[in-house]
């Protein structure tokens, strides 16, 4: 393999890598090995039909993209190693030559991580966050809480209102045609919830139990469903029962039923204790951001756009998983919310530009400060990390190799450079 490397503008790179013929050859050999059982040809057993004579009846070219793909992996990881770039995205690949008994040629252009000039780290000034606790806010966490333990109590003599909870059978028509999706029976619905499209919650309040009436609304332009989406619909529903949320008094009574505690005014100290205790950590949380915000701001960097889709596809991934855990996929995720993957990627931009830009900044300011983490400094989040995931520390170790390790080093690194501007930040 030889490797040659263009820098281009913006922090990209192209890298041309030529693959000798004889490994061509052999990649194109070991497509005929993968294919040979599923080739047949009369006068000939399955598999037993020679390279030759196939190239020769179907021409070579039907074993080029096995033999490419074959030469790619096991040429790229090399010419990453040998060029030296800290690379920073997929490869976008080109390829310039693909002709029996002839060098395999192709490119690979790529983000490479930009250089960061800083600009003042130490010393910037940010708003001061208020974490005085106050009565409304103790009033609203009682709320809260009267509100998880309220009771539904049916209601007969009057008709539907805001945060009722109402059950209602529909179906939805376009041009007086039913549609896929647009039936439902006794579905219970809280009105305020927003929970169905446009203005399809204002229009129950005000119905009676047993009265049966028609909604007008109109599927949002970007709904999922490309039939519905932009189109105006007409709901035939009847109301069949109202509920109305009951919430329990604010008494001695009430504060022992959901707390430790024996009386109101000593579970009201208790709440605003522990509002205090999250006040501050949101506090520190948002300098910690308002801080980081002003460094970037002071910084000049030169982001590659393929690093910002590389992270959006990572921010896209984790969401995933996250929604895994509620018993989700992405694609119900999609379908439930009027929500599309490009819609999401749009929306993730500004998010997958921060945190590039904050990665950068930060890591500058650790090289700059020479901000070294020692083996026990490792050892202590490995510890964090094994207990995290509930194994002994000994057989996360064992699992852990160098450059994960060096990764590690690295957060912590970037940690240490965020407790250093933030301590050195000046509220005003």
């Amino acid at each position: 393999m030889s490797l040659t490397v263009e820098n281009l503008e913006k922090n990209m790179a192209k890298l041309t890598i030529t693959v000798p013929a004889a490994e061509f050859t052999e990649a194109m050999k070991d497509s005929y090995n993968k294919q040979k059982n599923k080739i047949s040809i009369p006068g000939f057993r399955k598999g037993k039909v020679p390279q030759a004579y196939i190239e020769k009846v179907y021409g070579p070219e039907m074993f080029y993209e096995d033999a490419a793909n074959i030469c790619m992996e096991n040429s790229y990881p090399g010419a990453l190693d040998e060029c030296g770039l800290d690379v920073v995205s997929r490869p976008e690949v080109d390829v310039v030559q693909m002709e029996k008994g002839k060098d395999f040629i192709y490119t690979a252009t790529v983000a490479v991580k930009p250089e960061v000039t800083l600009g003042d780290y130490k010393g910037v000034e940010v708003e001061k966050v208020d974490v005085e606790v106050t009565d409304e806010d103790v009033q609203a966490e009682l709320l809260n809480v009267q509100k998880q333990n309220a009771r539904n109590i049916p209601v007969e003599d009057r008709a539907a209102k805001m945060d009722d909870e109402v059950t209602l059978d529909f179906e939805g028509f376009i041009d007086g045609v039913p549609f896929e999706g647009g039936k439902g029976e006794n579905y219970q619905l809280t009105l305020g919830s927003h929970s169905f499209i446009d203005t399809f919650e204002d229009q129950i309040v005000g119905k009676n139990i047993g009265e049966e009436f028609d909604v007008n609304v109109t599927f949002p332009e970007n709904y999922q469903a490309e039939d519905l989406a932009g189109k105006p619909a007409v709901f035939k529903c009847k109301l069949n029962g109202i509920k109305e949320t009951e919430l329990p008094e604010l008494d001695d009574e009430f504060a022992s039923e959901v707390s430790e505690f024996e009386t109101l005014d000593e579970y009201k100290e208790d709440i605003k204790a522990t509002l205090k205790v999250k006040k501050e950590k949101a506090a520190k949380n948002t300098k910690e951001g308002l801080v980081i915000d002003k460094i970037i701001e002071n910084a000049t960097m030169d982001i590659p756009e393929p690093m910002v889709e590389t992270t959006k596809e990572q921010m896209m991934n984790e969401f995933a998983q996250q929604i895994s855990y509620q018993g989700l996929s992405i694609e119900q995720y999609f379908q439930f919310t009027g929500m599309t993957k490009e819609k999401f990627m749009e929306t993730a931009t500004p998010e997958a530009e921060r945190r590039i830009k904050s990665r950068l900044v930060l890591e500058a300011i650790a090289k700059a400060e020479d901000i070294q983490v020692s083996d026990e400094e490792l050892d202590e989040e490995l510890k964090k990390m094994a207990e995290m995931y509930q194994m002994d520390v000994e057989q996360l170790t064992g699992l852990v190799g160098d450059s994960e390790k060096d990764a590690i080093k690295k957060d912590i690194a970037v940690q240490k450079a965020v407790d250093l501007v933030v301590e050195a930040a000046v509220e005003k």
